[in-house]
């Protein structure tokens, strides 16, 4: 559902709010649907102000898609669910965006407000440079998804993603390195600057490749992976990060009131961490 503050998703995305902001990223291959929906639901009652849905490399469009439009279902019902209750907070609280965050051109659905269009950068392969955006585009314009043009950036340790990706690892003493690549990214246009650990990363990107990203105007900076605490959160966005991303610790919560605990003490540590 796109934020009724903001004509698009990427104006709500790179806007500047006074601290730094939560997404939760959900991979459709790890849960029903109608889990994934659930998920989604307590993620914003904690303050996640961003769905992400994507991860795996294999998932079909149809998982994406079910997965998706699950979500959007929730999101709308508790919209309406608002609008009748004259104590509740607010509709807007809902209006939470619902992005692609894709592993290739086969992870598409077109109930997604916006997704995450994006080159891996220090990819060597060409697959992942161009090849899966190219081989995606078509159908993207097709569906009319609104594109968050993005620079990628796998950090060591990497996980999967490094290795799927051909990812030339960023280490964590690379720090002029990732600011070339940052600049790079603002050169080529890219509104996003993703720093990613891996899925499930023993440790996060370091601080200092954070710091270094920051430096460079007109970027939003993402960092996921290996973030399983407030603390994690909170080094992450004193550094410089504007929306902090966790997945494994959403799939790792034994039930929904733990998801609701966690998520809560991470953001609420985090954005205690700006003030």
């Amino acid at each position: 559902m796109r934020p009724q503050s903001h004509p698009t998703t990427i104006d709500y995305i790179t806007a500047h709010f006074s601290g730094p902001r939560h997404a939760t990223l959900i991979d459709p291959a790890n849960q029903s649907p109608e889990v994934a929906a659930n998920r989604a639901q307590i993620a914003i009652e904690a303050g996640s102000k961003l769905i992400m849905v994507g991860g795996s490399t294999e998932t079909p469009d149809n998982q994406v898609h079910a997965t998706v439009i699950a979500i959007q279902e929730a999101l709308e019902l508790r919209i309406w669910g608002e609008s009748q209750d004259a104590n509740a907070q607010g509709e807007t609280d809902w209006n939470i965006p619902v992005v692609l965050f894709p592993s290739g051109a086969h992870a598409l659905s077109p109930a997604a407000d916006a997704i995450t269009f994006m080159m891996l950068m220090n990819s060597e392969s060409r697959e992942f440079l161009v090849g899966e955006q190219q081989r995606g585009a078509t159908k993207v314009a097709e569906y009319a998804i609104e594109t968050l043009p993005t620079g990628y950036l796998v950090c060591a340790p990497g996980g999967k993603v490094g290795e799927v990706g051909k990812a030339n690892l960023i280490q964590a003493t690379d720090s002029k390195e990732v600011e070339g690549w940052a600049h790079c990214a603002a050169m080529f246009g890219f509104k996003l600057f993703y720093l990613e650990a891996g899925s499930g990363a023993d440790t996060p990107v370091s601080v200092e490749l954070i710091t270094s990203a920051a430096t460079v105007d007109n970027l939003t900076i993402f960092v996921g992976g290996g973030i399983l605490d407030g603390a994690a959160a909170k080094a992450a966005a004193k550094a410089g990060a504007n929306w902090v991303v966790t997945g494994t610790l959403t799939e790792n919560s034994h039930d929904l009131s733990d998801l609701r605990d966690k998520l809560s003490d991470l953001i609420t540590t985090m954005t205690q961490s700006s003030s």
